[in-house]
């Protein structure tokens, strides 16, 4: 393989890397506005106090002389897991549940207020400044002619791609095959309904908060580990990545978030191989627009059909 083609070899490694991530973000976003068709966006925010409960979970191991790494990773992940669910759950008792009846304007301006809230609070528990989470996994394998370019894929990018398929996997199941998943599938076509048949809809939008917080804290762990620095505005950038991956795939579709994260992470990371980083974030949100002016849908996203 020529130098060009290991290079770009590279930044598709590293996209597919981000996307990923992104992709577990989104899927919050997709299922909130699947189910009550509002976006969430204090989601980002509840990702960001999941890479902040990782980070001190895992110095507290650490300053306790806990030396096993799988099991300072798994708590860590645990833990994050956790505290992000309740803050989901919270989120939606408190900026949602008592407004879903009103104006669908409200609740948009209570998830902003939210999401100020929660970023602020952060600031002033820990601090406005970077924090560098520990580098607990190094090394990787490495391919390609040293004397062109050598593509590198580290083990920290393995276990990302690894824990967002059993991710992935894992909630495909759950909306295919169990209980509470068939009713996520029923709020979603028609939430009034669902309602009138027995089910408790109130749950079922909680636990769509619930599960949406769960992988964004998993992502927000991955990518502190991955990236090594946190602050607490990484939520507000990676919230509005992740919800430009949700429609970008179709806003509502679960196949939709995975996709549109996946290509908006290759997308950045092509860009940045052969222009000047700044330009990323112009070319993916770019990409946007015009899937929206050709396909307002999105990618996989279905037009509404108006019930009468």
């Amino acid at each position: 393989m020529s130098e060009t083609a290991l290079y770009v070899l590279q930044q598709l490694i590293n996209g597919l890397t981000i996307g990923s991530t992104y992709a577990l973000i989104a899927i919050g976003y997709t299922m909130v506005y699947g189910i009550i068709g509002m976006i969430n966006f204090a989601h980002g925010e509840v990702y960001m106090i999941g890479t902040y409960t990782a980070f001190i979970t895992i110095i507290g191991l650490v300053t306790m002389g806990v030396g096993s790494l799988p099991i300072i990773l798994l708590l860590a992940l645990l833990t994050a897991v956790i505290i992000s669910s309740t803050y989901g759950y919270a989120i939606e008792r408190v900026a949602y549940r008592p407004l879903r009846g009103g104006p669908r304007l409200i609740p948009l301006i209570t998830a902003i207020g939210m999401s100020i809230f929660l970023q602020n609070y952060i600031r002033l528990a820990q601090g406005s400044r970077d924090l560098a989470m520990p580098s607990l996994i190094s090394g990787g394998i490495s391919f390609g002619d040293p004397a062109l370019f050598e593509v590198s894929i580290s083990w920290m990018q393995m276990i990302i791609w690894s824990v967002t398929l059993i991710s992935m996997t894992a909630l495909a199941l759950f909306i295919s095959r169990s209980r509470l998943g068939r009713a996520c599938r029923a709020c979603a076509q028609d939430l009034k309904m669902t309602n009138l048949l027995g089910i408790d809809t109130n749950r079922i939008i909680a636990l769509t908060f619930v599960i949406g917080a769960a992988l964004a804290a998993v992502a927000g762990v991955l990518l502190g580990l991955y990236y090594g620095t946190i602050n607490p505005h990484i939520g507000f950038m990676a919230g509005l990545k992740a919800f430009t991956a949700a429609v970008l795939g179709g806003i509502g579709s679960i196949p939709g978030a995975m996709l549109g994260g996946l290509i908006l992470g290759v997308t950045e990371a092509l860009t940045a191989a052969f222009f000047p980083s700044e330009y990323k974030d112009v070319v993916a949100f770019s990409l946007l627009v015009l899937i929206l002016l050709f396909r307002p849908t999105g990618l996989l996203g279905k037009p509404e059909v108006e019930k009468v």
